[in-house]
């Protein structure tokens, strides 16, 4: 990832942690993805024993995962620890004891930096997480270390145009980094191949959300933690005047009485096969060290 798109960890957790108490209230768009993602499983015949939710926020996909695998133990991963208290279940610790309640784990770390053993896990799932990794290139590479042979990554995130009415309006004040910038679905696809996984499958389309006015749209931002947490964000408050500029431009998109917020929204599914060899290129293998 260029400079100019990293994205600072720390101010990241800390947006996530704010927004706990308020994520579930205004995360639609981040549920009706979970649920696609969920109608997407129905075609895949595989039950995994341990399932990994890289990104599981306040646990929506946790439990949609719980109860299709009722029998596999599940591990929820994620970088704000205040998300994962919101997702725990409020039950005793004797009620956690009982034998026919399912085991889930809740595991406070970085999908960058995976704190999980070799071959460990069957099924990674992760819903617009990814964007929120610098390295997606390592981060593949984790979850290929700690899936086992045969195992499934499934996951979403966001495309290039999520967010263009919002990063268009801004770019008409300065050229700071006011939007997080997102990986395009191609270069997704060569990441995920350069990692050895199998064949990856990769779609995407666009969900337009509509809103009265651009306050909301932030609000609704703010209220899921998405705050541009870029290194080369601009630093301190903007003025009326930028500001003002700002919805200005918004404002010239506005039609049948709504300013839309466009999400392009990316899903890739990706098995870990037996011999990585058999869907590398000859060059690829040569880069990995590999006979041919």
């Amino acid at each position: 990832m260029h400079s100019e798109q990293l994205l600072d960890k720390k101010q990241l957790r800390l947006a996530f942690d704010r927004a706990a108490g308020s994520y579930d209230q205004a995360a639609v768009l981040q549920r009706e993805i979970s649920n696609r993602m969920q109608a997407r499983l129905e075609y895949i015949k595989y039950h995994p024993d341990v399932i990994l939710d890289a990104g599981s926020g306040t646990g929506y996909g946790t439990q949609q995962l719980a109860r299709r695998y009722p029998q596999s133990r599940l591990i929820a991963v994620d970088l704000a620890q205040a998300m994962l208290m919101q997702a725990r279940p409020n039950t005793t610790w004797w009620q956690r004891m009982l034998p026919l309640q399912q085991h889930t784990d809740y595991v406070c770390a970085d999908i960058e930096q995976l704190p999980f053993a070799n071959e460990s896990v069957g099924l990674i799932w992760s819903n617009l997480a990814l964007q929120w990794c610098n390295d997606l290139q390592h981060t593949f590479a984790e979850m290929y270390r700690i899936l086992r042979t045969d195992g499934l990554l499934m996951f979403s995130t966001f495309g290039p145009d999520t967010l263009k009415e919002l990063r268009q309006a801004f770019a008409s004040i300065d050229s700071y980094s006011h939007v997080n910038r997102f990986v395009d679905m191609h270069d997704i696809g060569d990441l995920l191949l350069n990692n050895r996984f199998s064949t990856p499958v990769m779609d995407m389309e666009y969900i337009t959300l509509t809103y009265d006015d651009v306050i909301s749209v932030m609000h609704d931002l703010k209220a899921i933690g998405a705050h541009n947490v870029t290194q080369t964000r601009r630093r301190g408050l903007m003025g009326k005047k930028h500001w003002q500029q700002v919805i200005d431009t918004y404002e010239t998109l506005r039609r049948d009485g709504k300013l839309p917020a466009t999400f392009e929204v990316v899903y890739g599914h990706a098995w870990k096969p037996h011999d990585p060899r058999s869907i590398l290129t000859p060059e690829t293998r040569r880069q990995l060290g590999l006979p041919p």
